[in-house]
């Protein structure tokens, strides 16, 4: 079995880093994103685990049951799987040799790792925005949130891209780097495989509200520590940063993460939108049904398309933020 040491863990993390940073996810069309194996995985168990959805108006008791149990195989079996495959790959590099096997855990841990990928998606809603051509605006934002953009004004377009940058400063960058430190590819593979797995069932709607549970409730486990340290890396980054406020970012997250549905998504939306001075949240469309989010920050003035740009510089020193302080620790221990 691989055991690397902690400077071992932590050179390949900021290599990763730096990796993201520089390619970001490839369009290489001979390699396919870790990533898209895991999609088509939970689709695949979920078409086998779960082929008649339970419906929520006319469920019973034990088709409730059924259906908990089969979304808890579903997970157990996805991230087994994934973590499982990547400690293989993994181990056979390093038997090749240890720097193979170095190469292939740095590049893995760089999949887990989405800041270049994030900004991207936020800067294809941006551009346009700023070009005028809200149509093509309203597209892009709708390619990263779930809600209907079709009826969306510059604001709320604004919102809901710096709501979904601010919500993935977590799953995107600090979770794997996270799990990557604590246990290398593999542990940054499973989260990574649990983050898809929410993102793909753990809805509370009508389809999963059962099957999903556990892979959402599991989601939160993973990311409650991450969150709340993301909490502190977007004040100290505000606090680097010309025009934003951190001590407002720090009191937004006292006074406003509690009231988000999620444990941890509160944490950094409510900081970011402190750090700006905005509002995030409010109402939003899915499939034609209107839902209230709780609102978040203060108000202070109309939320702007740089806004977008604002909170990818955050994304981004929070990511700079990590990575100087692996080489100050690496400095540290080499001594």
């Amino acid at each position: 079995m691989l055991f690397y040491s902690l400077q071992e863990l932590m050179w390949m993390v900021l290599a990763a880093i730096v990796i993201d940073w520089v390619i970001g996810d490839p369009a290489w069309r001979w390699l396919t994103h870790p990533v898209v194996w895991i999609g088509r995985l939970i689709a695949y168990l979920e078409n086998r685990l779960y082929p008649i959805p339970v419906k929520q108006e006319s469920e019973s008791a034990a088709e409730a049951r059924r259906a908990r149990l089969r979304g808890a195989v579903l997970a157990f079996l996805t991230i087994g799987l994934s973590a499982g495959s990547i400690w293989l790959m993994v181990w056979l590099a390093d038997q090749v040799h240890l720097w193979v096997g170095y190469a292939a855990s740095t590049w893995f841990i760089s999949t887990t790792i989405a800041v270049k990928g994030l900004k991207d998606a936020a800067m294809a809603v941006y551009k346009p925005l700023s070009e005028g051509r809200i149509d093509e605006a309203r597209e892009q934002v709708g390619f990263i949130v779930g809600r209907n953009t079709s009826q969306l004004d510059e604001p709320e377009i604004t919102r809901a891209a710096v709501e979904t940058v601010a919500e993935n400063i977590v799953d995107a960058f600090i979770s794997p780097v996270c799990y990557a430190l604590a246990g290398g590819a593999p542990l940054a593979m499973l989260y990574r495989a649990s983050n898809t797995l929410d993102s793909m069932v753990g809805y509370k709607n009508e389809k999963y509200i059962h099957f999903g549970w556990a892979s959402a409730r599991w989601d939160d486990v993973m990311n409650w520590i991450p969150a709340r340290l993301a909490g502190l890396l977007i004040v100290m980054a505000a606090w680097f940063s010309p025009g934003l406020r951190a001590g407002r970012a720090a009191r937004s997250i006292v006074r406003f993460a509690r009231l988000h549905p999620s444990p941890n998504s509160g944490i950094p939306e409510s900081a970011v939108a402190g750090a700006l001075g905005i509002e995030l949240g409010g109402v939003n469309v899915y499939h034609g049904r209107t839902s209230e989010r709780a609102r978040m920050g203060w108000p202070l003035r109309e939320r702007e398309r740089e806004d977008i740009r604002r909170t990818v510089g955050i994304l981004y020193g929070v990511s700079y933020l990590v990575a100087g302080g692996l080489l100050c620790g690496l400095f540290w221990l080499y001594g």
